[in-house]
């Protein structure tokens, strides 16, 4: 059985992968969309931590959230907001991939992959790399050309505070070089 060993630096700020199940588009929809910024917002009332930056693409989301002083338990948060999501999901009667029988039986549903990918960041260079990364996202895939037309992100709240000019890597000739966070963010 595999062994994950997951980062657990006490109040700590972390950059997360976490992907839908087969790659199902489900945050196509803006009503998923709309379904998981609620679900998240309810998790951070019950287990708080601070949501630094999001971009959800049909297929996967990338976040970076700052953990409390002291707390490292990213996982059950987590859990809590995939649970919640695929319950809340289902319950409108939506979409979900197909499951095995063998998943099935471990209570899974077709929603997300199990588990999720996170890197504790390690310091405000490691930052501002995952963070630039997760705002270019959108156009790394080929959705749009520039950051800004992508509205399921939070570039436009850093645009509004000032971290971003709203044109922020659009027309580049080359685009930034995210060689090293490529390899390693579980897309």
């Amino acid at each position: 059985m595999p062994n994950y060993r997951r980062a657990h630096l006490p109040g700590g700020t972390f950059f997360f992968t976490l992907v839908t199940d087969q790659r199902l588009p489900i945050f196509s929809s803006e009503e998923a969309r709309h379904l998981l910024g609620e679900t998240i917002r309810e998790c951070q009332l019950e287990r708080p931590f601070e949501l630094n930056a999001i971009v959800l693409l049909p297929d996967h989301l990338h976040a970076i959230w700052t953990l409390p002083r002291g707390d490292t338990d990213y996982s059950t948060r987590w859990g809590i907001i995939k649970a919640t999501f695929t319950k809340r999901w289902l319950a409108m009667r939506k979409a979900e991939a197909e499951v095995t029988p063998g998943r099935r039986a471990e209570r899974r549903r077709g929603i997300w992959q199990p588990r999720f990918w996170e890197h504790a960041l390690e310091d405000e260079d490691d930052f501002e790399r995952h963070f630039d990364y997760i705002h270019y996202n959108p156009v790394k895939h080929g959705f749009v050309r520039c950051p800004h037309e992508w509205k399921p992100s939070s570039f436009h709240r850093w645009v509004a505070k000032g971290v971003y000019p709203a044109n922020w890597a659009c027309g580049l000739g080359k685009p930034p070089d995210f060689t090293a966070i490529e390899k390693t963010v579980g897309e």
